[in-house]
């Protein structure tokens, strides 16, 4: 017998969702050793992951695109889980960078707007993680910058500030949160091996991030069936009847 929820119209399946919604750092999350992808290998046959990541992109423009993203009403419905992951854009320098900063109060009010777009279309907060930006290693970006003809446009005191009202628009809102920044630094951990060039993540970064994300994603998609039975279980003399009930 199938599970309810997992029936569409005409008789198809819909398959229960988790979008994943970020910047670069969630684009890239589908690449070899990547955490989406080890999000994804994870549920299959329980949950489609969808990488929805945006390379460059802070919340105002999030924002802007996100009905774009999960329409109403058609969309919502089968939504296990929305990860929310900006922040290492926004917290770019204004005065070095400011087609991508975006002031700390903006900030604030643009994660509010995309949990309140998605309570307004049938995502309740509880489905809704929100992650923090991870720290900078402000020498090896630094590097970064220069070798493509840039100065230094990220510092991780400024990213501080970002992560902490990321928290705090969490809280307030009644979403999880995984404060990323803080945990790749906790225990005088030296955190420049979680990432690739001071700002995205390396592989070892994203099994770390993907080891911590896990818990929340798993209360999430704990209680979602197999979807179609596993082989040893179809009767081959009736396969239709095994397949189909």
């Amino acid at each position: 017998r199938r599970r309810r929820g997992l029936m569409a119209g005409g008789g198809g399946l819909a398959w229960p969702r988790i979008l994943l919604f970020g910047d670069s750092i969630t684009q890239g999350s589908f690449e070899n050793g990547g955490w989406g992808a080890a999000i994804a290998n994870r549920l299959v046959r329980k949950c489609d992951v969808l990488n929805r990541g945006l390379s460059g992109y802070n919340t105002k423009w999030a924002l802007t695109v996100l009905p774009k993203i999960i329409t109403r009403p058609t969309d919502q419905g089968t939504i296990a889980a929305v990860v929310v992951f900006f922040g290492a854009n926004d917290s770019a320098l204004k005065d070095v960078n400011p087609a991508q900063h975006i002031p700390l109060p903006e900030y604030a009010e643009n994660l509010k707007h995309i949990i309140q777009y998605l309570k307004s279309i049938g995502i309740c907060e509880e489905k809704v993680i929100m992650i923090t930006p991870p720290p900078l290693d402000v020498s090896a970006w630094e590097k970064t910058c220069i070798a493509k003809g840039n100065k230094l446009d990220r510092c991780n005191s400024v990213t501080k500030e970002y992560t902490q009202v990321c928290v705090r628009v969490a809280t307030e809102c009644g979403t999880d949160v995984l404060d990323l920044w803080t945990l790749m630094q906790s225990e005088n951990q030296n955190f420049s091996t979680y990432l690739l060039d001071g700002l995205h993540l390396s592989e070892k970064g994203s099994t770390f991030l993907e080891t911590h994300l896990w818990p929340l994603l798993e209360k999430r998609t704990g209680n979602l069936p197999m979807i179609f039975p596993h082989w040893r279980d179809i009767d081959h003399l009736n396969s239709q009847a095994s397949l189909l009930r």
